[in-house]
């Protein structure tokens, strides 16, 4: 594909082919605190960037750098730059980020969880290890549209204090947020005469009609009705609360201790007693889910769109020919209900391509990854290469049949790792046409539009906890989520009964959670200030 003359003219005067490797050396990040966090830039063309990124575990299974990647080399083609890739050990991102953030020089960028940095993202900058885009951002016209024509993008890339992390990697449509839901065996539906379920009685008959009438017709009662681990979003969600916090009318609240999460352990420890829910349900591991999926024993189960429902269906066409999920709604408590808690990702997935204080070409860094957020950046990164990983049709970029059934048998998940990034992270607008595809099946596109339907009114954004309140907290939620995991587990197999529900909330506020509520409630204030 080539280059429109438009944006030629723009990058020319920094993206320059041919030139010499950037020294990597920086201003220090020690530097960089006690005063500006703007480095020491030098006037020299950006020819190479070092950028720093945990590999997806499906790219690592196939190559050795991002590098190798289609859409990586036709940016490298189309902008001069060579970007030097270095990935952290599969496994060891976080224990080698921090090792990192220990040296005073840095790569140019460095791709993470920014606000998982000691401190967050904040503290990161003040620290000087990453440099704050607001300066900057008439050097990166294309990012600057996307967040004055979204604000609430621009409240989620940015600090408390203001501060623009870094490039982040954006899910701009509800359908892209959103992966994971309830899923049931339609053929057992359809043999028993069974509509889907949508209240929460309506799933308790279809769970004893799976649990008493053989549906799997092997003449035993082994069926497993439904497969859930303690605590599921799907079903605390019937009852109007999440299994942590939330807010009502911008006022924090915590789901384990309300009212409502008492009929929530009340409801599962009669399914429980009842055989409906796995008797494993607080120790099944991948291998053991899996089984019990491939083995013909789970009537529903909550799972991803691509790695759960699609992937049994694959699995499973040969071997049971007559095997079919469905996605269900999210379950209400009463028939026309809307649900208001689902699955769903934040718009900005909290991942971002920081400049580091070590970088010497923050301008032209800037400019180099705002092309990523053009309308041909996008298409590179979504879908490759025309004519190598897809085609167009009728306006449509349509994946080729090497990609969508890979020739050496590679799965389709690691098939696209070769050519694109869609389906990974970076500094770019995820594309709805990539999950139109990598979700190809009917019935995943029915459980993406089904899944979304949840308002979410009520949902956490993305906030951060006050840097004096760090370490008390995560010791207060430590504490806490311990005690309340092992307590929902007791409380559903009955080795407690839910009598002590009150004191176990007393228990919990024994821990702080109290202050921790305050802490979050702070958070929530100033995230709306932002």
């Amino acid at each position: 594909m080539q280059m429109s003359r438009k944006i030629i003219n723009k990058l020319a005067p920094v993206l320059c082919l041919g030139l010499a490797a950037i020294a990597m050396a920086g201003c220090s990040s020690e530097e960089n605190a006690k005063g500006s966090t703007k480095s020491a830039e030098t006037t020299e063309p950006l020819s190479h960037l070092s950028y720093w990124k945990e590999m997806h575990k499906d790219a690592a299974a196939i190559m050795k750098s991002y590098g190798e990647i289609t859409a990586i080399k036709e940016i490298e083609k189309n902008t001069g730059v060579t970007i030097d890739y270095q990935h952290p050990a599969q496994g060891q991102a976080g224990e080698q980020f921090n090792l990192m953030m220990a040296s005073k020089s840095l790569p140019d960028v460095v791709e993470y969880s920014w606000n998982n940095y000691p401190g967050g993202a904040q503290k990161a900058i003040q620290d000087g290890k990453i440099i704050p885009l607001n300066d900057y951002l008439d050097d990166a016209p294309n990012f600057k549209k996307l967040l004055d024509e979204n604000p609430e993008w621009r409240r989620q890339a940015s600090t408390d204090n203001g501060d623009i992390i870094g490039f982040p990697f954006i899910r701009p449509v509800r359908k892209l947020q959103t992966h994971d839901g309830p899923v049931i065996r339609k053929d057992w539906l359809d043999k028993l005469g069974l509509p889907i379920p949508k209240t929460i009685d309506e799933w308790y008959t279809v769970l004893k009609a799976f649990k008493e009438q053989d549906p799997n017709g092997n003449g035993k009662a082994d069926e497993i009705p439904i497969m859930i681990g303690a605590g599921e979003l799907a079903f605390t969600g019937v009852f109007g609360i999440p299994n942590g916090f939330y807010h009502e009318g911008n006022t924090v609240k915590y789901g384990p201790v309300q009212p409502e999460y008492k009929e929530y352990l009340t409801t599962m420890n009669r399914w429980y007693n009842e055989g409906l829910l796995d008797k494993d349900f607080a120790a099944n591991d991948s291998k053991m889910y899996d089984a019990k999926m491939t083995g013909n024993q789970v009537g529903a189960a909550v799972m991803a769109v691509g790695g759960g429902l699609g992937r049994f269906m694959d699995l499973m066409e040969s071997k049971e020919p007559q095997f079919k999920l469905a996605a269900t709604p999210y379950p209400t408590l009463k028939s026309g209900d809307k649900p208001i808690f689902g699955q769903m990702d934040n718009q900005i997935v909290g991942i971002f391509t920081a400049i580091t204080g070590s970088n010497k070409h923050v301008k032209e860094t800037v400019k180099f990854l705002d092309y990523f957020y053009s309308e041909e950046g996008r298409m590179i990164m979504n879908f490759g290469k025309e004519g190598v990983s897809y085609t167009m049709e009728n306006g449509y970029p349509k994946y080729t049949d090497s990609v969508m059934n890979n020739p050496d048998g590679l799965p389709l998940a690691q098939s696209l790792k070769q050519h694109v990034l869609s389906a990974d992270a970076g500094p770019f607008l995820q594309d709805v046409r990539y999950m139109e595809q990598y979700a190809a099946r009917p019935e995943q596109q029915e459980a993406l539009t089904v899944w979304a339907e949840p308002s979410n009114e009520k949902r956490m954004p993305p906030i951060t906890i006050a840097r004096e309140d760090n370490s008390r907290y995560a010791s207060i939620m430590n504490d806490v989520d311990t005690y309340k995991n092992e307590m929902i587990v007791k409380f559903i197999m009955g080795a407690e009964s839910l009598n002590k529900f009150d004191e176990y909330v007393a228990t919990l506020k024994s821990m702080g959670l109290d202050d921790a509520i305050k802490m979050q409630q702070a958070g929530l204030e100033r995230y709306n200030n932002r």
